[in-house]
């Protein structure tokens, strides 16, 4: 149980990170979330937003970043 714990932390903390991030990219301007690609359907009182472009982007930064990471190891 401890090992669960721990990596709970982990990505807890992980995901705090990463919500500071986006915040701070939003404050410098940032189109995250507004890029071209990004699905975004307004219709009566019903809106669905979804950043399709964003996502891929986001993945492929975080990918090529585990990668160097794992090179580093």
């Amino acid at each position: 149980m401890d090992a669960l714990g721990r990596w709970l932390v982990v990505l807890g903390g992980v995901l705090a990170v990463a919500g500071l991030l986006l915040l701070g990219a939003s404050h410098l301007g940032l189109p995250l979330g507004r890029l071209p690609g990004d699905l975004r359907i307004e219709r009566g009182g019903v809106r669905f937003f979804f950043p399709i472009t964003t996502c891929l982007l986001l993945s492929l930064l975080l990918s090529g970043l585990l990668w160097l990471i794992g090179r580093i190891r």
